[in-house]
């Protein structure tokens, strides 16, 4: 089949949404579409623990030996809030991306 449109038969579709394998953000740089920015400000951060657990995405990275948080990894954070809603410090600011 060359041409799919609206009189396309069902039949002659191929199948779609199969899923091969698990999906993962680290096989794709998935921050480029984010609308929104979380800001780490670092004089705030009381470094609780309580943001990276809850990043879908493993965007906050921790530093092994001295188990401290580091800024963002933004090619992966898609800008969701959800780090900056559990913050009790407001060490994350959400920022429209560009304005930073």
């Amino acid at each position: 089949m060359s041409e799919i449109n609206v009189n396309t038969p069902m039949e002659e579709l191929t199948i779609g949404g199969n899923i091969y394998e698990a999906g993962n953000a680290r096989n794709f740089k998935t921050g480029d579409w984010r609308s929104i920015k979380p800001i780490f400000i670092e004089e705030k951060c009381k470094q609780c623990g309580l943001c990276f657990p809850v990043c879908p995405d493993n965007s906050i990275p921790v530093n092994k030996e001295s188990l401290k948080r580091k800024d963002f990894d933004y090619d992966y954070c898609k800008g969701c809030g959800i780090c900056a809603a559990v913050c009790p410090f407001k060490a994350i600011e959400m920022k429209k991306e560009g304005e930073e």
